[in-house]
């Protein structure tokens, strides 16, 4: 049983404890303004509550892909939990970015640290992966990427499911044939 679902928090937006597990890789399928707070809302693909990058991270942002958010549309992220993140002094933790789509090579983008101090972050070119097909979904029968596939495509979750239904009737029915052919008292003793 995989618990995934059951550690999100009760938030309404991506918190950097989502990405505990290690980093996962998103395409935006929106920007909005936000709260004075939390000024950009950005709605993800693989993901049902919005990502509110914080000020750095809107500096990359902009930085690799400008300033007009709504060219951020079908783009692609990766972001992680950095546990070094610190607020009021503390480590606490946050969401960065690691991979960004759309650029060419590897980037690097002056950072405030605390006040006065800057330091450079780096984020590298997302190598895309082509994604996967309901044909793909059909021919796979490792569960492992079949989980790994319905977290990250949640279009192809019902050929998924279908597919997991099928493999789950296969191994039963493997299982019943070979009870068939053992001897009475279920042991074999030959």
């Amino acid at each position: 049983m995989d618990i995934t679902e059951t550690l999100a928090p009760k938030s309404d937006q991506l918190d950097a404890v989502d990405l505990l597990g290690g980093p996962r890789t998103f395409t935006i399928t929106g920007v909005k303004a936000g709260n004075e707070e939390q000024p950009v809302q950005i709605s993800l693909a693989e993901f049902p509550r919005v990502w509110r990058p914080g000020k750095s991270m809107r500096r990359v942002l902009a930085a690799a892909w400008g300033t007009d958010a709504k060219a951020w549309v079908g783009r692609r992220v990766t972001l992680y939990c950095d546990n070094s993140v610190k607020f009021g002094g503390e480590e606490v933790g946050g969401t960065r970015i690691s991979h960004l789509s759309n650029i060419s090579k590897a980037l690097s983008v002056p950072l405030l640290v605390t006040r006065g101090k800057s330091a450079m972050f780096k984020v590298q070119p997302l190598k895309e992966e082509s994604t996967p097909t309901e044909a793909d979904v059909i021919a796979c029968s490792d569960r492992d990427a079949l989980t790994a596939m319905w977290r990250a495509h949640t279009d192809l979750r019902p050929a998924i499911e279908a597919r997991v239904a099928e493999l789950d009737a296969q191994a039963k029915s493997a299982a019943t044939t070979e009870a068939d052919t053992l001897p009475v008292g279920g042991e074999d003793r030959g």
